[in-house]
């Protein structure tokens, strides 16, 4: 009896130990990371200014992504625009595609009049602010020739951009089904755009990084559409984390919404708070009864921004003139000297949690294994990026962690050509005695 009885206190005292064990060991990013607790079928975190991956969940996973299609009608109309073959002020005469799509608001339309003509500024400002799918249509069409020329290009420039998991069907992000039959051929009655949340935040990271001037319109939470005009129609931009909406959150000013049934309750948002900009994609979000709605992907956002500026800062890893350990020199020929010192040029930095600054390593990448003299101080002999060294490290959307160039950081001349005379006959001499010795201690 006392021996079961002394069996069962061990299991009571060595149990609670155990759990205690498991929970220390876990490592600290699990815990953080577990307890946003999203309640969407994939999500990313992403810091703006470099690409690098802060957060993930199910992030390679190709789902739909309902009208944040219409971040890359945006990408390509920027870039037409850049080029010089559309204009702001360019008109556009309603086709009876666009128009009869437009009569429909259960789809987020502005109407537009059969016989209408409108800019290509006011069309945008429709699509950004209000998700106005006949007037992306519109756009589609004034650059591409057809929506279904433009969805070329839209695939294409998904695979310039490296993104994965995508495959577009139609310039708006709505499903063929609500096109009224004329969506673009090649393309199925009931087909709908997709990507893998991590391409959707490559495309974001890229639209804002070439073309920032997206957010003077995307911040915007109220416009008249032809203002002062009989069609003039009130636009609510459906991003209600903007300032003085409902879902309000200090620092957002994009980016865009999405809402099918196919592809749920989408959003791609992104806020700065202390000089650091985030980009946060949440797919196919629902409620704690699982029920999508519009506050459950705002909530689902602001959990990952809130996790981003508390948990992470810009930190300064590598100084400019930092010497990397057992790269501090590299081997000179023909110099005066036989090696030259190099340092790294510029300092990296990167949005890290402040507590894993000490994980992060410096990765020396050369050029050349060695120069030849004349070397000028400044001249760029490699590239330094950082690595971590524990813990999990999703990387970058671009799939290229920031480098920064390492230089010379003294002259080094050309040795006159006594000098290298001697040098060879010394190094001649010095390989022939190390040859004499090996071959002796060969002997014995």
């Amino acid at each position: 009896m006392k021996k079961v009885w002394m069996t069962s206190m061990i299991k009571w005292l060595v149990l609670p130990m155990f759990l205690v064990s498991v929970v220390c060991g876990m490592p600290t990013a699990t815990k953080a990371e577990e307890s946003l607790n999203l309640n969407v079928d994939a999500a990313i975190l992403v810091d703006a200014d470099t690409g690098k991956i802060l957060y993930e969940k199910n992030a390679d996973a190709p789902l739909g992504i309902a009208s944040m299609t219409k971040m890359m009608t945006e990408y390509l109309l920027f870039e037409a625009i850049k080029d010089g073959k559309i204009s702001w002020d360019q008109q556009y005469s309603v086709t009876d595609y666009t128009y009869k799509i437009s009569q429909n608001r259960a789809l987020s339309n502005v109407p537009l009049r059969q016989d209408g003509s409108y800019s290509i500024h006011e069309l945008y400002e429709a699509m950004a602010i209000y998700s106005a799918n006949a007037a992306t249509i519109a756009i589609a069409e004034t650059i591409g020739g057809t929506e279904e020329n433009f969805v070329k290009l839209m695939n294409d420039k998904a695979a310039e951009m490296g993104l994965k998991g995508y495959k577009f069907v139609n310039s708006t992000g709505l499903n063929n089904a609500d096109l009224q039959g004329m969506y673009p051929a090649n393309s199925g009655a009931t087909d709908e755009n997709v990507m893998a949340a991590k391409s959707v935040a490559t495309l974001a990271y890229n639209l804002m990084k070439d073309y920032p001037e997206v957010l003077e319109t995307t911040k915007i939470a109220k416009k008249t559409f032809r203002k002062g005009t009989s069609d003039a129609i009130e636009m609510s931009n459906w991003n209600w984390m903007l300032p003085g909406l409902i879902y309000k959150y200090e620092g957002v000013d994009g980016l865009k919404t999405g809402t099918t049934e196919f592809a749920g309750h989408c959003f791609t948002g992104t806020a700065t708070r202390n000089g650091m900009r985030v980009i946060a994609v949440v797919m196919k979000a629902v409620d704690a009864n699982g029920a999508g709605s519009y506050k459950a992907r705002f909530d689902a956002a602001r959990a990952l921004f809130d996790y981003g500026f508390a948990q992470f800062s810009k930190t300064e890893i590598v100084p400019s003139g930092y010497k990397i350990p057992e790269n501090e020199t590299l081997p000179v020929e023909k110099g005066k000297e036989d090696s030259v010192s190099i340092a790294v040029k510029d300092p990296i930095s990167m949005v890290i949690k402040t507590s894993e600054k000490d994980q992060y390593k410096p990765i020396f990448t050369p050029k050349e294994k060695a120069l030849e003299a004349d070397v000028k101080k400044g001249t760029v002999v490699g590239t330094v990026h950082l690595e971590k060294t524990e813990g999990t490290d999703y990387g970058y959307v671009t799939d290229k962690a920031t480098e920064v160039d390492v230089v010379t950081t003294e002259d080094v001349d050309r040795a006159s050509w006594i000098s290298l005379m001697f040098k060879g006959i010394g190094k001649f001499f010095g390989n022939l005695w190390h040859s004499t010795t090996d071959f002796i201690g060969g002997l014995f």
